[in-house]
């Protein structure tokens, strides 16, 4: 944990990128469920790599098809051009499960892909409050197990919600046996959505960009029912974490999220899990995939070390 306060550019991100983002409280949850369906059917399929200069000359991408409960959804396999990469990044994007793959993912894989020689295989899952973790659960572990088994070292990624989902992926390919991801790497992971830790509403006041208002409602549409909110495939931190991959974690101080990293890190310790929790004070939500400020910076050296 530093003891280093945020920078000048980290808290100009602060101000600034809950303001892009429409970032909000819930007004009701039928209003709010109204918005996202018509923002799912208004988005545009395939990754946003906008912010990727030169992104078709420098990646090629291939698009698989997953079955799920719900249907099909995609799964896009980014390699950089002239590489023959043996290793893997299957990374699951953010967005509380009501949003899709973000620029900024596409950003941040590039990099992965580029710094570690490797493919990265990002799951275009289903999202809520259309679709439950059961619609696409079994079919994302299987790619995982496939990927696994296909490549020397598998790193399993994610940022917030899908950090999360990392984690509930992880757990299902420990209980099934068989080949194991190498390593673990958790931005920001929304890992308990029961909101089971009494501080989570103090973190949340200090957070200008994610709402607890409505984090109850997409965990609760994500879960599908009140049975399924502590099932370690929707709130793995509350589950068996014995047996799991060395692990990467961060976290900042101004993030809702920050006690449900917190007691990760002590369930991990009691488990004896080689999980690395790096916390640094005043930092918002994924800080380490914001562009531009020093705080990034220190995340990916340490980042790449680590997978290295």
């Amino acid at each position: 944990m530093s003891s280093t306060g945020p920078s000048r550019r980290h808290q100009l991100l602060a101000w600034a990128v809950p303001r892009l983002r429409g970032s909000s409280e819930l007004e009701t949850p039928e209003i709010e469920r109204d918005r996202l369906v018509a923002a799912h059917a208004r988005a545009r399929a395939g990754l946003p790599t906008r912010l990727v200069p030169r992104f078709d000359r420098r990646f090629s991408v291939v698009t698989e098809v997953l079955t799920g409960a719900a249907g099909e959804f995609a799964s896009y396999v980014v390699t950089p051009r002239g590489a023959e990469p043996r290793r893997t990044v299957l990374y699951l994007h953010g967005g509380g499960f009501v949003s899709g793959i973000d620029p900024f993912h596409v950003r941040y894989l590039t990099r992965l892909a580029t710094a570690l020689g490797a493919r990265v295989v990002v799951p275009d899952y289903p999202l809520t409050p259309e679709h439950t973790w059961r619609d696409s659960h079994e079919q994302v572990a299987d790619l995982t197990a496939r990927w696994t088994a296909d490549s020397d070292q598998l790193v399993l990624a994610g940022d917030s919600a899908g950090g999360g989902y990392a984690l509930a992926v992880a757990l299902t390919l420990r209980d099934r046996g068989g080949p194991q991801p190498a390593r673990l790497l958790l931005h920001s992971p929304w890992v308990d959505l029961t909101t089971s830790t009494p501080e989570t509403a103090a973190f949340s006041a200090d957070d200008p960009w994610l709402h607890l208002s409505k984090m109850d409602v997409y965990a609760a549409w994500w879960a599908g029912s009140a049975d399924d909110l502590g099932r370690p495939e929707v709130t793995p931190a509350l589950g068996d974490l014995t047996g799991l991959p060395p692990a990467l974690m961060f976290c900042g101080t101004r993030d809702t999220l920050a006690p449900g990293c917190r007691l990760l890190a002590r369930r991990a310790a009691d488990a004896n899990w080689d999980l690395t929790y790096v916390e640094r004070p005043g930092l918002i939500h994924v800080f380490p995939l914001l562009p531009f400020i020093p705080e990034a910076g220190d995340a990916w050296a340490t980042t790449v070390e680590f997978l290295a």
